[in-house]
């Protein structure tokens, strides 16, 4: 398994120069879907819930914008107050505001989606062809374009290590 170490301040640098520009509200959040696979397989879905404890999903889509691969494998995303759909803040409604989070090390919170968390995130991770390595995605979810072959993955992730979705 190949693990990416990185300091809090680091990754927080990383996402704010990644989201300059962005003023989008974040959305209300979606109810939750089951993922479902498309009837072809363009780009692969992965989605690792950490240590949120949820069980971790697998879809395929069609290639296309990243917000609609994922809503296509039944994903839902809700972004933060501060950088709207560019920061995601839940997957499929997890961690759920009212749901107290637990990470070795660190005091134990609930996630407002208000700003940037450097306790805990969802790391987007993109691999350019099906046999490539997975790579920290340089850009957020809603301007994500997905080709075929592609897969994306979102993973809840401790502030200062970023594993990479596993598949």
């Amino acid at each position: 398994m190949t693990r990416f170490t990185r300091t809090a301040p680091a990754l927080l640098a990383l996402a704010v120069l990644a989201l300059a520009g962005c003023s989008a509200a974040a959305p209300e959040a979606a109810p939750t879907a089951e993922p479902t696979a498309s009837a072809s397989c363009d780009v692969s879905v992965v989605v690792d819930f950490g240590p949120l404890d949820e069980p971790s999903l697998t879809a395929c889509a069609d290639a296309g914008a990243a917000t609609d691969v994922l809503a296509q494998s039944g994903i839902t995303t809700e972004g933060t107050a501060d950088y709207g759909d560019q920061v995601v803040c839940r997957v499929n409604g997890e961690p759920a505001a009212d749901e107290t989070v637990s990470i070795e090390g660190q005091a134990p919170f609930t996630e407002s989606c208000a700003t940037l968390n450097s306790v805990a995130y969802w790391a987007l991770w993109v691999k350019n062809t099906p046999d490539g390595e997975w790579e920290y995605a340089q850009e957020g979810v809603n301007t994500l374009e997905l080709s075929e072959g592609q897969s994306v993955g979102l993973v809840y992730t401790p502030g200062t290590e970023s594993i990479p979705p596993q598949g």
